[in-house]
């Protein structure tokens, strides 16, 4: 990973925190984003013993507007763009009644879907500059089908099947992204890392850790650096078997379906691969709802 640079969001816990030890130990550059200040310089600390650069950038991704400021800055700061791993994610607490974004969207669905999303286009100059590149979606064994009628959930709400159709929104996007960025020279996977790990998330949800967290990093890291992947896009992994996801994201129909709503939500018009980096920084982060974040 010598000479490459991987920026990964929610990196200053769990795994997105792993991750950036085993890529600093690699040589990567590192460009690190999280929501809280602290928790950034410290994972900035860590890693800079190993890694030739670290960048860190503080956002808050349930407000795309901090998304594209994000963007914007890492675009302003770096010329390409080996690696996105889009790993940051929500899962409301069980506690909790139904959270909406700064957009008042649906929280599961605009932190684990649209963010990502968003931050693939509007890094696009970047990533197309680095090709081959590679954009890995960070995703879960734990799919539900979308309901279009209530895309939002604002019918009976579950924060848990919340959860899983927003992991299964990546994965689709996954898949209709994978072709389009095939002739740019830039690989799109998904990967669910490891069932229920002990990260933040997990525990603040109420459920049980399974699996410690260096056993999700692996299938992770390999979607990463692993030079058999060149040119392999367009899969879902179960950590490390090219693995089939939930039905719905091989509906032809269904995948067009989220792509137009996706477009439609994001809206704001996503950076193009043939435009040029954009100068403005970031601004800083807004007031986060009360949910805990992956």
């Amino acid at each position: 990973m010598r000479g490459r640079t991987v920026l990964i969001t929610g990196a200053t816990t769990g795994l997105g925190r792993h991750l950036a030890r085993d890529l600093a130990v690699r040589g990567a550059r590192l460009l690190l984003h999280g929501r809280d200040a602290h928790r950034l310089a410290a994972v900035v600390a860590e890693v800079s013993r190993w890694a030739p650069a670290v960048r860190a950038y503080r956002a808050d991704l349930a407000d795309l507007d901090q998304v594209r400021a994000l963007a914007a800055e890492v675009r302003r700061d770096v010329p390409r763009l080996d690696v996105l791993v889009n790993n940051a994610a929500v899962a409301v607490a069980p506690d909790l009644p139904r959270q909406v974004s700064r957009q008042g969207y649906e929280l599961s669905l605009a932190v684990n879907h649209l963010a990502p999303y968003l931050l693939v286009h509007e890094l696009a100059p970047l990533l197309a500059a680095a090709a081959p590149a590679r954009v890995v979606n960070v995703a879960s064994m734990g799919q539900a089908p979308l309901d279009f009628d209530d895309l939002m959930f604002e019918r009976d709400y579950d924060w848990e099947l919340a959860y899983c159709r927003s992991k299964l929104a990546l994965i689709m996007s996954t898949f209709a992204l994978a072709p389009e960025w095939r002739d740019r020279g830039v690989t799109v996977n998904a990967v669910h890392p490891a069932h229920l790990m002990d990260t933040p998330m997990v525990r603040n949800t109420g459920l049980t850790p399974a699996l410690d967290v260096d056993q999700g990093a692996l299938p992770t890291l390999r979607l990463v650096v692993d030079s058999a992947l060149d040119g392999v896009t367009g899969r879902y992994f179960d950590r490390f078997d090219d693995a089939r996801a939930h039905e719905q994201a091989y509906d032809a129909e269904a995948v067009a379906r989220l792509t137009a709503a996706t477009r439609a939500l994001v809206g704001g018009g996503a950076v193009t691969a043939a435009a040029p980096p954009a100068r403005p920084r970031a601004s800083g982060p807004g007031t986060p709802p009360r949910a805990p974040r992956g």
